[in-house]
Parts: structure tokens; C-alpha cells; sequence
């Protein structure tokens, strides 16, 4: 079988799941997969995607030192590009922005098949957009207006990923998405056991006039099933922290191949020992968060978190957490700061080094913290306090009074409603909670575990959550960086389900047209 294996990514975001197939190796080095072509319709989410195919131009080690004076923030992406004006269009031609729906499907067919040429031998990936999936989203569209949600044309834009498979008919294909799409209903009907039908008759779903002939078997990569047994909806679910993610992010993932492709064994991803937050972020430089609607410095802020220490709450709270609060707050320095788009560092971490790391890169991008009101910083801090010591986040019913936020709902919350997390800490010694795109809004969900830096988890700690390597850089605004991070695959897992796709590509290739 010839290598590299083309791959063409859509619905890509910023290329996590095609990260990962990037990354596989042969014995000798040599990539085994590469991508031919990347469609993504954000802005940001394309000119990430752009630079790291920029990037993956050169051979391993081969990087030149423009491309980190970059990230350095020395140079600017024209420059760069100028440098380099090879690498740079055969970059444009890989990431393209466009949105996959009905008027653009032509134009798409048009650009994959002169990606592909004249290659049999390749695979499909990505996943839809997931907010009208996700339980969260459904909640909130629903309450605002249920015919509306029924209509979200989200629901359906996993007919333009059968309208590449129809178009394009790849041998294999890996399709991802959340979890909440199993419980997902469009007029009482399941919405997960359509798009399991549709992937595996793909022809049938957009009416097309045709006799041939298309059908995909589809597999799990977490369940080991016979060729014959028909898998449950639960089965395609993926439990990343089960796989040496330090997240436990729990995924579909649908690994479909074409009935008339060989039948060969699907080994399911390899169990692995829980990875923690604290294995994967504890070597990032300590900041402090930043203090809105009021002066920012650091001597102000240290002066706010040692406010602490006289606040009546802390006399209403048991005797163990206030007696470690006193002790963290002895921790905190005034000599912090929030963090720079790029910081020099020479610590590497402690789990997965060679994965995150670049010796020709000794630094740390997309690392600078948010600011947070007053009274929050008082309630990150005690919560972090309270994390430590009872080993898990607390909820709303844990906070003192006087910590409470002012909402109108706050007690319904405290009583027990689904949002009585408000204040999430991640916990040190715990994979991380899932990362998802609203991180991109505010950091209540994603208290640094931390006392002493009081604050959310920035975009690099976010990004070292999902495992994407120190020297994968998000591009665009802040919000758009943390939006990024949360709606993409860990490239670490599509790195182990590269694995399982190869083997499959190997057993079956002397059956493939």
C-alpha cells in the first residue's frame, strides 16, 4: 500500500482529529497519513487550521526557526508566508474555508476530487457541528422555542457528510460527535438511529436516482463486536480518559467501512492508566487572573485575595476548610502576572512529554488569563480550597451564603437543579472535566485547581487538556481560541484511532478496487 494515505477532514474546526492521523508513524518515520484537504467555514478556526498545515510542510525537525519566531510573536504570518512561498500555497490549498451545505456542493465535490486524483485508498473524516446535539443546547433552544430547534438545519448537516460519502465513496470513514446526539429526538423520532441508517446507505438519503449500489458496515472503537452482531447506540461511545486522555470527555465515534471492503477483525482502542490535570499542566508557568471592571495590577490583586482573610464568610464555613484557607493564602504572591501570548519556559511535563514537546520550541504560546469580578475570585479561592481538601468540586449547597451569586434561580440551584456546579474546580489528582466550547464564555466550569493563581484555565492549559502539542498555535481573539479548543477532538485519541484505521486499510487493501 502506498503511503501517505490522503485524508480529507471536513466540518475540520481546528484540526484535532486530523492531528492526530497526521501524527501516526511508521516504523521508519515516514507519515503515514497525510491531508490532502481541510474544510472548515470559521474564520479563526481556518487560519489555525492553515498555519499548522503550514507547519506540517516540513519533516520532523525540520521546522525552520521562522515559524517559531512567529509563534514568538518577532515576525508577522505574511512574512512568514513570504519566506517560505512553496510551503505557503501548498498550506491555502490544504485549509479551506467554506461552509459544507446544499449551494456549495458542487464546488466541493470539485475540490476533493482534484485533492484525491486518482486515489482509491484514503479515508473520510470529521464530525458535524454538535449544538443542536449537545444536552445543554437542546435545553436552551427547546425553552426559546421547540419548533424552531426542530427545524435547526444542525440537526442535518450530517446529510452533507453522506453527501461526500456518496459523492466520493471513500473505503473507510470516521465520523465523530456527543454524546447527547444519542438522546437527541426530531419529532419523536430518534435522531441517532437516522443518521445510523444513513450512514450505512448513504445513496438512499438524498434522493438519489440511481442503481448503484452503496452501503457501509459500521464499527466501534471502544466495543468489540463479531462482523454479524449488531452494536447498541452505547457502544460507539468513546470514554477519552479510559485512553490516556486527561479529560474525560465522552464522544461518538463511527468508524464506517464499504461492504465490499475485506472483512477483517476490528481491535478496539487499547486500555490505558487515568492521566490528571495535574500531570499535563503543573509545569506551565503560575499566573494570576486578571481583575475586571476595576484598575488590574498585581499588587491590587494580591490585596483582594488577601481581603480574604477578613471576609465574614469565612467564619460561617467548617473548621478544615477555613484552617487551609489561611494556610493557601500564606501561598499567594504578588508578584504574578497574566501571561503573555508567548512565555519562554524550560519545563516539560510530566506526562506525555515527547507528545506536547518541541525541542526547537522552548516556550509556551496562547497562555494568558481572563479577569474575573471580585466576588468571584473569593469564590474561585474557596472553592479550589474546598477541592483540595474533600477531593471533589464543590456545588452550590457547599458555598457560604454570602458566596452565593445573585441570581433569581440561585436557589432552585442550591436545591438541586442541573446547573448546582456552578463553580467547577478541577480537580488535581482527576482527569479533567470535558472541555467544551462554552469555555469560551466564562470559566465558572474550569477553576484552576490551583488556590494560590485564583483563576479559570487559559487557552494553553485548555489545549494541553485536549493534548494538542505546545507548538500547535490557535490564531484569532481570545474567545475564539477557547471556542476552538472546546469543539475540537484530543489529537492524542484520533492519534490511537489512526492506528486502528491503518490496520484495517492493511488487511483490506488487496480487496479494494
Amino acid at each position: 500500500m502506498t503511503i501517505p494515505i490522503p485524508i480529507i477532514d471536513i466540518f475540520a474546526g481546528p484540526g484535532g482529529l486530523g492531528e492526530g492521523f497526521s501524527a501516526l508513524r511508521s516504523d521508519s518515520g515516514e507519515a503515514i497519513f497525510k491531508i490532502k484537504l481541510s474544510i472548515e467555514k470559521d474564520f479563526s478556526a481556518r487560519q489555525t487550521l492553515l498555519l499548522r498545515a503550514f507547519f506540517r510542510q516540513f519533516e520532523k525537525g525540520k521546522v525552520p526557526s521562522s515559524y517559531y519566531k512567529y509563534l514568538q510573536g518577532k515576525i508577522t504570518k505574511e512574512t512568514l508566508f513570504k519566506k517560505y512561498p512553496k510551503e505557503a500555497t501548498n498550506a491555502k490549498k490544504e485549509a479551506w474555508r467554506i461552509e459544507l451545505k446544499q449551494p456549495n456542493r458542487q464546488k466541493i465535490k470539485e475540490r476533493i476530487s482534484i485533492a484525491l486524483g486518482e486515489v482509491d485508498n484514503w479515508v473520510l473524516i470529521g464530525g458535524p457541528p454538535c449544538q443542536a446535539y449537545s444536552l445543554v443546547g437542546r435545553s436552551r433552544m427547546q425553552g426559546e422555542d421547540k419548533e424552531k430547534y426542530a427545524k435547526d438545519r444542525r440537526h442535518f448537516l450530517y446529510k452533507e457528510y453522506l453527501q461526500i460519502l456518496a459523492d466520493h465513496q471513500p473505503p473507510v470513514f470516521v465520523m465523530e460527535n456527543v454524546k447527547g446526539l444519542l438522546s437527541s429526538k426530531i419529532k419523536k423520532q430518534s435522531t441517532f438511529e437516522l443518521i445510523i441508517s444513513d450512514l450505512k446507505n448513504p445513496l438512499n438519503v438524498n434522493r438519489f436516482n440511481t442503481n448503484e449500489s452503496l452501503t457501509y458496515k459500521l464499527f466501534s472503537f471502544s466495543t468489540e463486536r463479531s462482523m454479524d452482531e449488531e452494536l447498541k447506540p452505547e457502544d460507539y461511545i468513546v470514554q477519552s480518559e479510559e485512553y490516556g486522555i486527561p479529560q474525560a470527555r465522552h464522544r461518538i465515534f463511527i468508524f464506517g467501512i464499504r461492504s465490499d471492503v475485506h472483512n477483517c477483525r476490528i481491535e478496539p482502542l487499547t486500555k490505558a492508566e487515568h492521566v490528571s490535570i495535574h500531570d499535563v499542566i503543573s509545569d506551565l508557568p503560575v499566573l494570576r487572573s486578571g481583575l475586571s471592571r476595576e484598575d488590574d495590577n498585581s499588587t491590587r490583586w494580591y490585596d483582594v485575595i488577601q481581603s480574604i482573610s477578613t471576609a465574614e464568610w469565612l467564619n460561617t464555613i467548617s473548621p478544615d476548610i477555613q484552617t487551609e484557607i489561611v494556610n493557601e493564602l500564606a501561598n499567594v504572591r504578588s508578584d504574578l502576572t497574566r501571561g503573555e501570548s508567548f512565555l519562554k519556559v524550560s519545563a516539560i511535563p510530566i506526562e506525555h512529554s515527547d507528545w506536547y514537546t518541541d525541542k526547537d520550541f522552548c516556550g509556551i504560546c496562547n497562555h494568558e488569563t481572563r479577569g474575573h469580578i471580585i466576588e468571584d475570585l473569593h469564590r474561585y479561592f474557596f472553592a479550589s480550597v474546598f477541592a483540595k481538601v474533600r477531593k471533589h468540586s464543590p456545588v452550590l449547597s457547599d458555598f457560604p451564603v454570602e458566596l452565593l451569586p445573585k441570581h433569581e434561580n440561585v436557589q432552585e440551584a442550591v436545591n438541586g437543579s442541573m446547573f448546582n456546579d456552578r463553580f467547577r474546580v478541577q480537580v488535581s489528582g482527576n482527569p479533567a472535566t470535558t472541555v467544551v466550547s462554552h469555555i469560551s464564555k466564562d470559566g465558572h466550569y474550569y477553576i484552576h485547581y490551583d488556590p494560590s493563581q485564583c483563576r479559570s484555565l487559559t487557552v494553553r492549559e485548555a489545549a494541553r487538556l485536549q493534548t494538542f502539542p505546545d507548538n500547535y498555535f490557535f490564531e484569532g481573539g481570545r474567545t475564539q481560541q477557547y471556542h476552538q479548543v472546546g469543539n475540537a477532538v484530543p489529537p492524542m485519541l484520533a492519534h490511537q484511532i489512526a492506528g486502528i484505521v491503518f490496520k484495517v486499510l492493511t488487511a483490506s487493501i488487496q480487496d479494494l478496487p
